[in-house]
């Protein structure tokens, strides 16, 4: 049995050790008081009473969280005592609700050590406030893609990464009010399956969103052609292709270009196949950073891949049997198949002081940080198979735009996900100037967008296929693009 990866689905940890700056401890305000009395009889033999020491740690309520444009998302009031209780900001507390809620293991848990580091500048004379955090992401596509989904009657999720790692929206729907959750226990007991989630954050079958990996590693071991029987009976097992039962099988040359455009998945089983498991392991791992974690400031990216069988191994290769990962890896693998570099995704633009945002207490995580790379010559193979993918979703593309994609239909326990992994590329695209943003304002006149639809109850959309979401997925770009 060959196993990576962790076989859990991923929740966001506290700590905030994988921050690019240093991390403060909570705990403050310890001291030593030494006990005794003085005789009162100065040349007398003195007896000295038990010296004991006392420790004593003050109160530190977290700090506050902001949007990219310092706008506030949530902070804390002190009427509980000991528990800082949560308040968002306008319309800010169902949109985050999965993102930031220590309900959902979000932020408020997995950044509490930083946003409890005590704030450089005193602001209650009888307790202290850590300091606050600035994210990057934009409050107000988060909002208007949160009321998109709602208003859609879309389960799943939404991420929209920008190209230096930044998270700019990351949706999950259906969510829930973090305050009434923890103030209304009638209100919490009836919420509905699924609303703590964070559906950008735990792991699925990502179905055929993986062959974007599949495809460069096909490349890379120079199988370009094969036979495609449509459907494959091998070892008691059966793969067949979604257009299995509509004619034109056999293909006996099926390229690499077709196979990826109309999502063979007997083409890349049999790619697999020939390669067999330790290869194709090392393949993912070096070149896509799939089987080892990626440790981010907003928790740790644990991908699987479980390979027990042969059928194992050659189901893989279209993201099915073991295999899952989340709608942020699904991000960082967009960047990295339209640009040639995966970079660290990332949340924690500044650290602030709280009792002004504007002052920075230090720098956020670093930008652009590579973690994988596909070589120079398989680039732009890939970039002519995700286009066209792109052209037969029936989606329009402003003309400053160039559009890729691959789209994915993945079977689950809980019903098919359908996915579509894509990229606005701006014509003005900066991206190899690296260019560093203390403001991502002006971001839209030549930053381009990688955009991942997470789509878990196509059933009542009557979907069978990703390829039948082009629609919603233009609403998702109509609405970042508006921004």
């Amino acid at each position: 049995m060959i196993f990576r990866g962790t076989w859990l689905l991923p929740m966001l940890v506290a700590g905030a050790a994988a921050l690019s700056f240093p991390s403060c401890s909570a705990k403050v305000g310890q001291f030593e008081v030494l006990h005794g009395t003085e005789s009162a009889n100065p040349g007398a033999t003195t007896t000295s009473e038990t010296t004991t020491t006392t420790t004593t740690t003050a109160l530190v309520y977290r700090g506050n969280i902001y949007d990219t444009n310092l706008k506030l998302v949530t902070y804390g009031t002190y009427a509980k005592g000991e528990d800082d209780e949560r308040i968002y900001g306008e319309n800010c507390a169902y949109s985050f609700s999965n993102l930031i809620s220590e309900a959902s293991n979000g932020l408020d848990e997995s950044l509490r050590e930083l946003l409890t580091s005590v704030n450089p500048t005193k602001i209650a004379a009888d307790h202290e406030v850590g300091k606050s955090v600035r994210l990057t992401i934009d409050s107000d596509v988060q909002t208007e893609l949160c009321s998109y989904m709602a208003n859609m009657g879309m389960s799943g999720s939404i991420v929209v990464l920008r190209t230096d790692g930044s998270i700019l929206a990351e949706v999950s729907y259906p969510n829930y009010d973090p305050e009434l959750y923890f103030s209304d226990e009638e209100y919490r007991n009836l919420l509905w399956s699924g609303a703590l989630e964070n559906k950008a954050f735990m792991n699925a079958s990502p179905g055929s969103c993986f062959k974007i990996m599949s495809e460069v590693i096909a490349d890379k071991n120079n199988i370009t052609c094969l036979y495609d029987d449509g459907e494959w009976f091998d070892s008691g097992a059966t793969i067949v292709n979604w257009d299995h039962d509509i004619g034109g099988y056999p293909i006996p040359e099926r390229t690499l270009y077709s196979a990826f455009v109309n999502s063979s998945n007997i083409f890349f089983a049999k790619v697999y196949d020939q390669l067999g498991t330790d290869k194709v392991l090392d393949e993912l791992n070096r070149l896509f950073h799939f089987c080892d974690p990626i440790n981010c400031d907003f928790g740790s990216i644990e991908n699987q891949i479980k390979i027990e069988c042969l059928d194992d191994l050659r189901r893989s290769a279209f993201g099915q049997s073991h295999v899952k990962t989340c709608p942020i890896y699904l991000a960082a693998l967009g960047r990295e198949a339209v640009f040639g570099d995966m970079v660290k995704p990332f949340i924690v633009q500044q650290v602030v002081d709280t009792s002004d945002p504007s002052k920075e207490c230090s720098k956020g995580t670093s930008p652009y940080e590579v973690i994988a790379s596909i070589p120079e010559e398989y680039r732009q193979n890939l970039l002519d198979c995700m286009t066209g993918v792109a052209n037969n979703l029936g989606i329009y593309v402003p003309e400053n735009y160039q559009f890729y994609a691959k789209t994915g239909t993945a079977e689950t326990g809980r019903g098919d996900f359908l996915y579509i992994t894509g990229c606005l590329r701006n014509v003005a695209d900066r991206t190899n100037e690296k260019i560093k943003y203390t403001d991502y304002s002006n971001y839209g006149l030549d930053g381009s967008y990688i955009i991942v639809m997470q789509l878990q109850n196509p059933a009542d959309f009557g979907y069978d296929f990703a390829s039948q979401t082009g629609y919603l997925y233009q609403g998702i770009i109509n609405t970042v693009l508006s921004y």
